[in-house]
């Protein structure tokens, strides 16, 4: 759809095709976040295995589609803005993001403690979670040359066929999102089975 439904964006050209991957990426890392955000919650509340497991699992998937943002959003701005990356609002919290969420695997390594390294991760992940609405309201609450869909700032004329395309993107990444936190899950069960299985 991207390539043959969506029409070419006057003002960029072809180089706006970029933007279904960029938008739908960041979505998808939002939304993975938030499910780290919640599980995180849930870990505090019931002190279950498997929330802990769903929230390292969606962390780590949820960078990989941020990470995806990031890179794209970069190729796309060198030929519209003229440079790779411009420290405004929205990409400079980005990078905190990115950094924040990396961090996320860093503390888990070095607390000591299943249970009190799954503590301290909830803990992070729900702290963490004030980047993703800083992110969103950014374009909305300071001055950016970052393009805003809702009130079209930043100079892109969003078409009904731009529109259908991104929701088919939309739902292809999530849908993406969900086959990949599912075998991650798997993953890290597995290896709480073999870590058992060495302990007894």
């Amino acid at each position: 759809m991207v390539f043959l439904y969506a029409p070419r964006e006057a003002t960029m050209g072809d180089v706006q095709r970029i933007f279904y991957f960029h938008v739908s990426s960041a979505w998808v890392g939002f939304f993975g976040f938030f499910v780290t955000f919640l599980a995180g919650i849930l870990y505090l509340a019931r002190r279950e295995r498997r929330w802990d497991i769903l929230a390292l699992s969606s962390v780590e998937v949820g960078l990989t589609f941020i990470t995806m943002a990031v890179l794209t959003g970069s190729l796309w701005a060198r030929p519209v803005w003229g440079t790779y990356w411009t420290w405004e609002p929205r990409l400079t919290i980005s990078a905190v993001q990115l950094l924040i969420y990396l961090a996320y695997g860093m503390l888990r390594r070095t607390v000591e403690g299943p249970e009190r390294q799954a503590r301290f991760a909830a803990a992070y992940g729900i702290v963490a979670f004030v980047t993703v609405p800083l992110s969103w309201f950014a374009i909305r609450w300071w001055r950016t040359i970052h393009p805003d869909l809702f009130t079209g700032g930043g100079g892109m004329a969003i078409t009904p066929r731009m529109v259908h395309t991104l929701l088919v993107s939309l739902v292809a990444f999530t849908l993406l999102y969900v086959t990949l936190l599912r075998q991650r899950m798997r993953l890290e069960r597995f290896s709480d089975r073999v870590a058992a299985l060495r302990g007894g």
